[in-house]
């Protein structure tokens, strides 16, 4: 879709999802409230992104005036034709009467119609001419989404998807410049790239599965996958000797390597300087991630000795995810043990006060999906 950048009289360039140190979530019901006094039909907005390489739409973020929202929701894009087709062509799609045109055979549907909306409007969004997502608009009214209303709209659509873009990219600049750093510095070991993939995607199984207990949004879960390699970026300051020793490490080498941490910390914080994006609340997400994975419950861990609910949530799914992904991969002094050990092992872990029990439960209840995981995303000398 082109969208036309000349809005109807009336209606005042949103700029809210350009603005503050909310998150975008936040921001997006803030356009949403400027929306409907301009244009009252539209109930819902949400926009889902596009994981290339698992071919999978995941919702992200929403702003939803009545009814409840779907979230932690996933599929594969090959799934549906209609969407494929949009993602493809760059066209829009109009759904004016959503009782006589959808019937509930995915959950979706079934959603879309328990919520009672009557007709959509549905938007693909680009990232440099790449597909990122859709914007997808919701109303209670039938054949809502008139060719004016579509047109009033074009202009939130350009900037959803700039806003969306703009944030994405300066969050995978980040990330590829503490990937360049590593790199750079030689950094062995188990960080491979394959161990990052299993990280990421480790950690956004948990994060879903808890996301209900905890309060965790669509977004957050999202940052959670991208920054959950980050977690060791500081073993770039740990010298090979250290870093690389095959044996159990010495009183004095323990202490250097514990020094990781920190020197994760003051990497991000010249990183998020460098980028003017510090001031951005999920670039705590992204410290506390770095910064708290050793840390344990019961306040054992390190490097403050945090104990409880002080272990920020992310830190506690990452810590999860590295025990597990250390747990079940090979490495020079072991073998890799099998999905039901390392549970066994997380389990006592749990028992004494170490690991979060949600966060290991969601291991059990998606125990093949994080044995696929495995499987799919294999260190080389694995294989």
């Amino acid at each position: 879709m082109t969208t036309d950048s000349t809005a109807s009289p009336g209606i005042a360039l949103p700029n809210r999802l350009f603005e503050g140190k909310a998150t975008l979530g936040e921001r997006l019901q803030g356009l949403h409230r400027q929306l409907i006094d301009t244009v009252s039909c539209v109930d819902r907005i949400a926009c889902a992104i596009y994981d290339q390489p698992e071919d999978l739409l995941k919702t992200f973020i929403n702003s939803t005036r009545s009814g409840e929202p779907i979230t932690a929701y996933q599929f594969k894009l090959s799934d549906s034709v209609s969407l494929s087709h949009l993602a493809k062509s760059g066209e829009f799609r109009v759904i004016a009467d959503i009782p006589a045109s959808l019937a509930p055979n995915t959950a979706h549907s079934a959603w879309v119609i328990k919520q009672g909306y009557q007709s959509s409007f549905t938007v693909p969004m680009y990232d440099n001419g790449a597909f990122m997502g859709f914007i997808f608009f919701d109303s209670l009214q039938q054949d809502a989404f008139t060719s004016t209303v579509q047109r009033d709209l074009g202009l939130y659509c350009t900037l959803i998807n700039m806003a969306i873009s703009n944030e994405l990219a300066s969050v995978r600049a980040v990330v590829a410049s503490a990937h360049v750093a590593r790199d750079f510095t030689d950094l062995r070991d188990f960080e491979t790239g394959a161990h990052l993939e299993r990280m990421a995607r480790y950690s956004r199984v948990i994060g879903r599965a808890i996301a209900p207990v905890y309060g965790l949004s669509d977004e957050f879960v999202e940052h959670l996958y991208l920054y959950a390699p980050l977690h060791d970026i500081g073993k770039i300051g740990i010298p090979d000797k250290v870093l690389l020793k095959p044996g159990k490490l010495d009183p004095e080498e323990r202490k250097l390597m514990e020094t990781h941490v920190e020197k994760g910390r003051e990497v991000l914080k010249k990183i998020l300087g460098d980028f003017g994006i510090d001031h951005l609340p999920d670039s705590l997400v992204m410290m506390n991630i770095v910064g708290c994975h050793h840390e344990f419950m019961d306040g054992s861990g390190y490097p403050a000795g945090l104990k409880g609910d002080a272990v920020p949530v992310e830190a506690r799914i990452v810590t999860v995810a590295d025990i597990f992904d250390a747990l079940t991969s090979k490495r020079p002094y072991k073998a890799a043990w099998t999905v039901e050990e390392a549970l066994t092992e997380l389990d006592r872990m749990t028992a004494a006060g170490k690991l979060d029990g949600n966060c290991v439960a969601a291991i059990k209840l998606h125990a093949a999906e994080m044995g696929e995981i495995g499987r799919r995303y294999q260190d080389i000398h694995q294989e």
